[in-house]
């Protein structure tokens, strides 16, 4: 599981759960991020790519507060 704040765990949530990109698809999933303001998302992935893709295979979890 790769550990992310929970605010972008709800982000990455609602994008899959709309079922409008394949969550492989990193670029698509920043477009629509960006397209619905999720900027926290957005700037996570950027930071993140090695992370957005273990986490796609391995899951998402919010990381402790």
């Amino acid at each position: 599981m790769v550990k992310v704040p929970a605010k972008v765990l709800e982000q990455i949530m609602a994008i899959r759960d709309s079922g409008e990109t394949n969550m492989l698809d990193r670029n698509m999933v920043q477009v629509i991020a960006d397209r619905e303001n999720y900027y926290e998302l957005v700037v996570w992935i950027e930071d993140h790519k090695d992370e957005y893709g273990t986490g796609i295979f391995r899951g998402f979890e919010a990381e402790d507060e």
